[in-house]
């Protein structure tokens, strides 16, 4: 087909700029994109991103507006809630956090105070900063209770996490990660939050899309309170959005105020407290993701992103590489590097060079610095979306092998991009070419 010309008012207002996108689109065509929290939108996300609904300002929430003239942004932002609440079963949906770290910090805000015990998997078993790093506001204003991995097996040890709860008991308990490569089991989180009175809150940004898709299971009927991007494997805009129970069963013992249940107090914290006017554009983009999510060919995608993810590591470990947990249930994985004498960063700046875009990460018990790791953590949601499959999938693991014997070989990277580049001129991109 005929492809349009892409943004052609920018390429004549401002041809620098429009050259630079159209260089990072020339990249993203002739590379793998393999960062687990990257992806790929539809035509539609990108339209709405993109709509003159970015020309609107509506402080407030649907049918309570500081500003005149909302009467249509209430009923997008009105969509958008509906279908997220349908999409995950929830009783209440806010899709005005502008991404997942004021979402997380909206829920602090509106469930402890500072100086609250807060427990969460560090980032080094695995976990995300705003889940009680030090280096982060969570890990600043309130007291890190840290749970991690098995050191042995790369998994939850759900005893060890129950006698930590115990001997702790925190106000919140936080569920979720950015590099944990299995299942979380929402049901034992639950019970141990019930057993020391603590809040559970759980964080699927990363796994979104593969809960839609019945990959894994989903966190709403376990927790009080869900977090997440609206991008990586839901394919939505750069956004954030928070789902909640209603009631809240802790508000008696923990809130004077009792007009404002669990629901009302998130809103608060969201806008007034932290936010001012929603970016309508990505909430309206927000409600076209979610509609394509519930769709049968979404769950499909969700599906083979997970048997592209673990035919991977199959292929990796075939070729004697070691794996965090010795391999995935989700849309990710992480190759270890413990004992080899490279870094996670050496192995990562190599396969960028050869086409294969992945981040240099650490791995639980990691002896190297944070700037520097022992591992590499790679993902297959961007290569689904654009149709690959298991076959790919162990031609991009010999690929990798390429790369990884032979480091210090330049001759090697350049050998390998083009073969990479080779084969992603098979699969377009989404939203960008068919």
């Amino acid at each position: 087909m005929n492809t349009p010309e892409r943004s052609p008012h920018l390429k004549e207002t401002d041809p620098a700029l429009y050259e630079l996108i159209e260089k990072q689109l020339r990249t993203e065509a002739s590379t793998l994109k393999m960062i687990p929290s990257e992806n790929f939108t539809s035509f539609s996300v990108l339209e709405a991103s993109g709509s003159m609904l970015t020309n609107k300002y509506c402080e407030g929430y649907p049918r309570a507006r500081y500003y005149e003239g909302n009467e249509v942004m209430d009923e997008i932002e009105e969509l958008a809630i509906s279908r997220a609440k349908e999409l995950f079963g929830a009783e209440h949906a806010n899709v005005q956090p502008y991404s997942g770290s004021p979402a997380n910090q909206a829920v602090y805000r509106a469930l402890a105070k500072p100086g609250d015990k807060i427990m969460g998997m560090p980032v080094p078993q695995g976990g995300h900063l705003t889940h009680g790093w030090g280096v982060n506001f969570s890990g600043t204003d309130y007291v890190q209770v840290p749970y991690g991995v098995n050191p042995d097996t790369g998994r939850l040890d759900y005893d060890e996490i129950r006698r930590i709860a115990l001997a702790e008991r925190p106000k919140i308990i936080w569920v979720g990660g950015t590099s944990y490569p299995r299942i979380f089991e929402y049901d034992k989180f639950a019970e141990i939050a019930h057993e020391v009175d603590a809040y559970l809150v759980a964080d699927m940004a990363h796994i979104s899309g593969l809960i839609v898709a019945g990959e894994h299971p989903n966190p709403v009927p376990y927790c009080d309170v869900v977090t997440s991007t609206s991008h990586k494997t839901i394919r939505g805009p750069r956004g954030g959005f928070i789902l909640s129970r209603i009631n809240d069963s802790f508000q008696e013992k923990y809130h004077s105020d009792s007009k404002f249940n669990l629901a009302k107090r998130i809103d608060r914290m969201v806008f007034p407290q932290l936010q001012g006017g929603p970016h309508m554009n990505t909430i309206a983009a927000m409600a076209t993701a979610f509609q394509e999510a519930s769709r049968p060919e979404f769950k499909e995608y969700g599906k083979q992103v997970v048997r592209n993810s673990k035919k991977l590591a199959e292929e990796l470990m075939r070729r004697g590489y070691k794996l965090v947990s010795d391999g995935t249930d989700n849309h990710l994985l992480v190759m270890d590097f413990r004992d080899r004498p490279y870094s996670g960063k050496d192995v990562a700046k190599a396969l960028a060079k050869a086409g294969i875009i992945c981040n240099f990460n650490m791995v639980p018990g990691d002896p190297r610095k944070p700037f520097v790791t022992s591992g590499v953590r790679m993902g297959t949601p961007a290569l689904t979306s654009m149709g690959m499959k298991e076959p790919e999938m162990e031609v991009i693991a010999g690929l990798i092998d390429d790369v990884c014997k032979n480091l210090e070989i330049g001759s090697v990277a350049e050998s390998v991009h083009s073969q990479v580049a080779e084969l992603c001129s098979h699969f377009p991109i989404p939203g960008i070419r068919e």
